[in-house]
């Protein structure tokens, strides 16, 4: 390709005190004062909840009230676990649980902004030198890129709400970043790299699957193979050793310490295959309907840098993300189940390449992202208003009427800390919009910090506005009350069926409720039914008894039933 013409005054920088605001406010937002979420938020916080509340098999092997977790390693959870046992005095532990997601996301905003940085000065994608000078600097026009990378990828639309959640996800995407920002470190400092490489790729099998870790592992040394300005060498001698010895830490201290750690093990890298077993017609339909969405505008914006690199696809700064990202993506075809857990680990790469497509963007193409950002996120930032406005007032009825078919039972409270803050990023919103507007600067970000600041601007009102209706609609809270309030002073433990994870998670922290394995003898049975089963077989001269049946208010699906296990009454013999 040709070089990039771009003079000095378009690499002008993103003021720091924006640049932190935005995502300070992102993460905050959301973070705390809130319960657990259906369904994967509530489940790996139940499992943190667990260990900090357990015993050292607890910590060793992951489960949720005794029912084993085999889809992710102990790594986020060990923090999680940790920050709730240290704050228990002062945090609830859902909130503690949350600051290791928050800590998380902003390790990851570092390593984004950081490897964005470095590959931004290389020499081989500097803009074109002027005869009489007016080109950028490498700092400043690698600058430039880092904050344009770290702007893409808080506009994708899917990481508001999973990068807000208490799962393992979180730290992966964290350890995923980590693993490309030390291949790019190892441009220039070697040992540095492929150190923060090793360890990236240990730390990343111990929070997820074997096979997810072996895919970046593989993934990072094809990467040295197609970029030969990687030391390819120094980075297998270096990394392998640092990552084997990381990974193999807690699987060594589980076999010693831990009972039934062999079959926990065996488990839980059977899971990490199974799920990724073959691609059925529902997760490839649900992968071609959301993803779409979910890594918008970083996925455009990758694919234009890749066809303006089309020369240098083998450079560094397109060679490392898009080895990185190819095998992820290869996972998520490969998925047996839909969902879009995966996709968020797509992200950092995609931003990095993405950022690196705003110098050859022309004028019409960034104007047509702004007007769209400012349309959509205007009129979707109008559209919570209203919702928020009809809940409280009751007008415009429809609307009311509609809020209320949703969430059957709900009573909206008025906050002045919630109505003023979400007038001040309202309000932020317009000064961003009028800034763009009437500037027209000419600066590289210029195309992103709208959708950077749009994204925002949605998830803070989400989560100022709307949060309390959300809220209400995705915890267990209440069933839990309910349940606990049904149980015998006297019981034993709780037997379940069918029973999901999140719910187990929120009933045990929720209705502080005991619950046995298969092997207890338990006296109360809970049941989680999306149909009438009929009442559980009863073995003489016992039977179940029902206690209560309700569900969520929010949920018409779910329906749980609590019974007890009773003597059947004596019954004279009748005489004929």
């Amino acid at each position: 390709m040709k070089r990039v013409r771009i003079t000095a005054s378009a690499t002008s920088a993103l003021p720091r005190s924006l640049l932190i605001a935005i995502c300070v406010i992102y993460v905050l937002a959301g973070l705390f004062g809130r319960d657990p979420w259906k369904n994967e938020d509530a489940a790996g916080f139940g499992v943190m909840w667990t260990m900090a509340h357990g015993q050292f098999s607890d910590w060793l092997l992951p489960n949720i009230a005794g029912k084993p977790a085999f889809e992710n390693g102990p790594l986020i959870f060990w923090l999680g676990a940790l920050v709730i046992r240290l704050l228990d005095r002062w945090v609830n532990a859902p909130d503690a649980a949350r600051i290791v997601t928050g800590l998380c996301f902003y390790a990851t905003c570092t390593f984004v902004w950081y490897g964005t940085y470095l590959l931004g000065r290389r020499p081989e994608v500097q803009p074109f030198k002027y005869a009489f000078g007016g080109e950028p600097e490498p700092r400043d026009y690698g600058r430039t890129l880092a904050d344009g990378a770290l702007l893409i990828l808080l506009a994708c639309f899917g990481l508001a709400e999973r990068g807000h959640e208490t799962t393992a996800g979180v730290g992966q995407l964290t350890l995923v970043t980590m693993a490309a920002y030390g291949l790019v470190r190892s441009l220039d400092k070697p040992r540095q790299g492929a150190a923060w490489f090793g360890v990236a790729i240990g730390g990343l099998a111990l929070a997820s699957t074997p096979l997810v870790t072996l895919t970046l592992w593989i993934a990072g040394l094809a990467a040295a193979v197609l970029c030969r300005a990687l030391p390819l060498r120094l980075i297998a001698v270096v990394s392998t050793p640092i990552a084997a010895l990381i990974a193999a830490s807690w699987p060594a201290a589980a076999l010693q310490w831990a009972p039934g750690a062999r079959q926990w093990l065996g488990e839980w890298g059977d899971v990490g295959v199974d799920s990724f077993s073959g691609p059925s017609f529902e997760s490839l339909a649900y992968t071609a309907k959301n993803f779409a969405l979910f890594a918008w505008p970083a996925w455009p914006l990758a694919a234009w840098s890749l066809y303006t690199w089309r020369g240098l696809r083998r450079a560094p700064h397109v060679a490392i993300p898009i080895a990185l990202a190819v095998p992820v993506f290869v996972l998520v075809l490969l998925q047996a189940h839909q969902g879009n857990r995966l996709y968020m680990l797509l992200l950092p790469t995609l931003s990095i390449v993405a950022a690196f497509g705003l110098p050859t963007l022309k004028r019409g193409t960034v104007n047509a992202i702004d007007w769209f950002a400012v349309l959509s996120f205007t009129v979707l930032a109008g559209f919570v208003w209203v919702v928020w406005l009809a809940g409280l007032t009751g007008f415009p009825a429809s609307t009311t009427r509609n809020l209320y078919r949703l969430v059957p039972g709900f009573k909206p409270e008025f906050s002045w800390i919630t109505l003023i803050s979400a007038i001040l990023v309202t309000g932020a919103w317009v000064a961003l919009v009028a800034w763009r507007v009437s500037r027209s600067p000419k600066v590289l970000w210029r195309s992103v910090v709208l959708s950077g600041g749009g994204t925002t601007l949605m998830w803070v009102l989400l989560m100022t506005l709307w949060l309390p209706v959300v809220n209400y609609g995705r915890t267990y809270r209440d069933v839990a009350a309910q349940i606990a309030a049904h149980l015998p002073p006297d019981y034993q433990c709780i037997r379940t069926a069918r029973v999901g994870d999140a719910q187990l998670a929120s009933f045990a922290y929720f209705g502080k409720m005991r619950f046995g394995t298969s092997d207890d003898d338990c006296d109360v049975l809970l049941r989680q039914d999306t149909q009438d089963y009929g009442a559980p077989l009863s073995v003489a001269p016992y039977e179940w008894r029902l206690l209560w049946e309700g569900r969520r208010a929010a949920d018409r699906d779910e329906r749980f039933r609590l019974y007890v296990l009773q003597e059947r009454p004596w019954r004279k013999p009748s005489r004929r």
